[in-house]
């Protein structure tokens, strides 16, 4: 079956159109997105703006046309942290469903952890062992663990790398070390707080990461470029990345958007970023994280594909 995924970031939309039937891994077949940025397009009440719907329902529009183009049968449709967090976030969808015809659910952070964890479990299989992964979006970090295919643990922090770069370095300005001092202790301090969900079980046989920030600070830290294709192994090493650190810091805009992987939009990320990745791997002691070329999007459809009833 020809199925649409409509994956409504806190940073990007992004239509994945994929040949997908169960038993094999999804094909993709046409990708169309746009940066929505919708994590920096909300009011001082925690409302989705005018323009951030504008965008939104334009970028639906579109998608659900491409989506027609192609030949999707069926659309599966969500929505992740700055959607799930906006006062307006009913309102918004209605606006957008009314406009569009798009229908688009909103997830949980725990299901966000868990149908992440679900792709990577069947990327790397299950001789993985106990898996750990992260996955640092726009809006928030999802961590989950666990032996099977579904998590023994999952939870979501408010650590995303463009609400850090909204809360803490808004209006464009370079960060200082005050405010690097004071973000990588609350970063800390968040995710350490129920570390131990993790750790009680003994340290994970491997551990992952997926999202386009870690897949940026791999890239920059000397991963394999994206068009090497999905089956060339990447990792993101915690040394690289404290070296790099520093640099990040003292580059400019242009300088770091020059950095091979990093998108011009997402520099004011990277920094963020970069502090929650590192938290992570210091908090759970990995001197590694593998980089799987499958998240969230893949796991809405392995999840789908899961339910279809075989004859």
């Amino acid at each position: 079956m020809r199925l649409g995924v409509l994956d409504i970031g806190s940073n990007t939309g992004h239509l994945l159109v994929v040949d997908a039937h169960r038993g094999a891994a999804p094909l993709p077949a046409s990708s169309y997105k746009e940066s929505l940025r919708l994590a920096e397009h909300l009011d001082a009440d925690g409302a989705v703006t005018t323009e951030g719907i504008d965008a939104l329902t334009g970028f639906a529009a579109a998608a659900m046309s491409v989506a027609e183009d192609k030949g999707c049968e069926e659309m599966l449709a969500f929505a992740t942290s700055a959607v799930r967090e906006a006062v307006n976030s009913d309102d918004v969808l209605a606006h957008v469903a009314q406009r569009t015809g798009a229908e688009i659910e909103v997830l949980s952070g725990e299901d966000e952890a868990r149908l992440t964890f679900l792709a990577v479990r069947r990327w790397f299989g299950w001789s993985a062992g106990r898996l750990a992964v992260f996955d640092i979006g726009g809006g928030s970090l999802e961590v989950a663990a666990g032996t099977d295919e579904a998590p023994d643990v999952a939870w979501s922090l408010p650590l995303g790398a463009a609400r850090l770069a909204r809360e803490w370095f808004g209006g464009g300005a370079a960060p200082n070390d005050d405010a690097v001092r004071r973000l990588r202790r609350q970063i800390r301090t968040d995710i350490a707080r129920d570390a131990g969900h993790v750790l009680r079980p003994g340290a994970p046989d491997r551990a992952a990461a997926t999202s386009k920030t870690f897949r940026s600070l791999a890239r920059i830290c000397g991963a394999a470029a994206s068009a090497d294709g999905p089956l060339v192994p990447r990792a993101l090493e915690a040394v690289e990345l404290a070296e790099w650190i520093p640099k990040l810091m003292a580059m400019p805009p242009a300088e770091l958007a020059s950095l091979p992987g990093v998108s011009p939009s997402r520099t004011h990320q990277i920094v963020p970023g970069a502090l929650v990745a590192e938290a992570v791997m210091d908090i759970f002691d990995l001197p590694e994280l593998e980089i799987c070329p499958w998240a969230l999007r893949e796991g809405v459809i392995l999840e789908r594909l899961d339910r279809i009833r075989v004859p």
